[in-house]
């Protein structure tokens, strides 16, 4: 009586974990720019791409700008870059996998933002901490870029003549008045222009460059009209610019959102040497500042990143700061006041708490090594998944009801023992699946079926064996205990082999074929649970209850 009662005690046991394991969960799916988190009731089996939708994505090195060296190396790296990311982005279970050498495949599940999803695995996120051109060699160069660009018969235009006055007028009302010799020769040469020219572009030959340019409020910070910003990046990108450019310093376009509504675009001249990258960064965290109501991103270097950035920033005291991420300045620079040593913040402006929080992934998940595109890209919507619930349940139900039907109709009292058994493997199968962690795709659900014909099989061998001892006059107490026992070495051997094949697939398949192999070990586990455990200790239950029979119903 002690061993039903333990086995019973057992078998609630493992009914409450496995609802534990299915309850449902407040998932967050969203941050509203207050720092509120939106969150959705989900339940605890997570879906494959095939039965909830999501994304899919194929993406390939950039070598549009030129030829990356070992690209089958930066791949792999690009590979555990992308993963990192994407474990951080909270998907659940997605499909991250090298396709030959020069294609990474991503499944994202249920993945609702697409364009934010896109946006964290195609960007590069390279951080680096620059001085501004503190002592002006641009500025000073001004004259001999422009002396170069004129030579070479390259010549360029303010577009329009009351665009080019108003673009001077604005630059003037956003710095104010300033000593700065360039700021007034950058807006001058404008208005100066517009009043040679009555309509049309207005063509400046002694000024080739510097005519785009306007002076900001520290050393190396200009402004561009944004209409001229193609213009000036084409002038940049000229061997002649390059070549007049004072040697250490480089050329960085900064936040259009620095200036809000000016239609002006900042334009930075920074050291060429930058102080420290992100390769040094181990953690960096969004936050929203209270005090500005702005969101920021702080961050913490190594202890050889924090010795580094101690030491630059001590000789660079009263310096300008501009933090580089993919090549663009973000935000104001700030003035170092004091030696910084592991910790900093990098302040987003106008940006959102969302945007601060995917920054803050993409740096702790580290920089790409080199550009990626995105070059397959297709959506699998919601009702392509439900209709795929909808097949792969009908089936289940169906192939439910059959075994359900045939085990009742050929074994009776004995067969409604089976499928109260096989209701327990459903429920455990379920538990394992949520516990583990595990996605259920639609060849999951083909392997759940599978699984129940093998509990169905255990079955069948117990119940032929008791039927044999019955036929030899054994008593009903005597058959179940040698029926179970002669019936244990073919159900372990089918169901360990079938376990074996499983993790080989496991081992060695692709996304679908996983899902299938993970659903089969899970089914098999709860199959021989409910077939050699519950369905025994029914038995034994019955059977004490009827010490007195002597027939079987079998």
């Amino acid at each position: 009586m002690s061993t039903i009662r333990n086995r019973l005690l057992l078998i609630v046991f493992l009914v409450l974990w496995t609802g534990w394991s299915l309850r449902p969960r407040d998932v967050v799916v969203a941050t509203a720019d207050d720092g509120t988190d939106s969150t959705e009731t989900q339940w605890g089996i997570k879906l494959g791409l095939d039965l909830q939708g999501g994304m899919h994505l194929a993406v390939e090195i950039d070598q549009s700008g030129g030829p990356v060296s070992n690209p089958e190396d930066a791949l792999n790296r690009a590979e555990t870059v992308i993963r990192s990311r994407i474990d951080e982005f909270g998907v659940a279970e997605p499909l991250i996998q090298k396709m030959g050498t020069e294609r990474i495949i991503i499944e994202l599940p249920g993945v609702r933002d697409r364009d934010r999803a896109k946006e964290i695995v195609e960007r590069s996120a390279f951080l680096e901490f620059r001085i501004t051109d503190m002592q002006e060699q641009f500025a000073s160069a001004l004259p001999s870029i422009d002396a170069a660009l004129a030579r070479a018969g390259i010549s360029a235009s303010v577009q329009g003549s009351e665009g080019a006055e108003a673009g001077g007028s604005a630059l003037q009302q956003l710095l104010g008045s300033t000593d700065d010799s360039l700021s007034e020769q950058g807006a001058d040469s404008v208005s100066a222009q517009a009043q040679t020219e009555p309509s049309g572009e207005v063509e400046t030959s002694g000024s080739v460059f510097s005519q785009f340019l306007a002076g900001g409020s520290m050393q190396g910070q200009f402004f561009v009209r944004e209409v001229d910003q193609a213009t000036v990046e084409g002038l940049i990108a000229t061997p002649e610019f390059q070549r007049a450019l004072p040697r250490g310093i480089q050329m960085f376009w900064g936040d259009a959102e620095l200036t809000p509504g000016s239609a002006l675009i900042p334009l930075y001249a920074l050291e060429g040497r930058p102080i420290i990258t992100g390769d040094q960064l181990s953690d960096a965290q969004a936050q929203l500042d209270q005090l500005y109501n702005s969101a920021v991103v702080n961050f913490t270097l190594t202890r050889a990143g924090g010795r580094i950035f101690a030491r630059e920033t001590a000789e660079n005291v009263n310096n300008f700061m501009a933090i580089v991420l993919d090549g663009k300045v973000k935000g104001q620079p700030p003035v170092i006041r004091s030696q910084i040593r592991r910790n900093g913040q990098i302040e987003l402006g106008n940006a959102s708490i969302q945007d601060a929080q995917d920054l803050a992934l993409i740096l702790r998940a580290g920089a790409l090594p080199a550009p990626i595109v995105i070059v397959e890209e297709r959506t699998v919507g919601a009702s392509l998944g439900e209709d795929s619930i909808r097949q792969g349940m009908n089936a289940g139900i169906f192939a439910v009801v059959s075994v359900v039907a045939i085990v009742l109709l050929y074994y009776r009292v004995s067969g409604i023992l089976a499928v109260i058994g096989l209701g327990f493997y459903v429920l455990f199968t379920l538990g394992g699946l949520a516990s583990f962690g595990a996605t259920l795709t639609l060849p999951g659900l083909a392997g759940f079926v599978l699984s129940l014909g093998l509990a169905v099989d255990a079955n069948v061998l117990i119940f032929e064996r008791i039927r044999e001892e019955l036929k030899q006059n054994r008593s009903p107490r005597l058959a179940v205990e040698r029926g179970y026992q002669h019936a244990m070495p073919a159900i372990v051997d089918g169901n360990v082999t079938t376990m074996i094949t499983a993790a080989f697939l496991f081992q060695f398949g692709t996304g679908p074929v996983k899902g299938f192999a993970v659903t089969l070990i899970i089914g098999i586990v709860a199959s021989l649970l409910s077939a050699v455990f519950i369905t025994k200790t029914f038995f034994l239950v019955w059977l004490q209850r009827r010490n007195a029979a002597t027939e079987f119903s079998i």
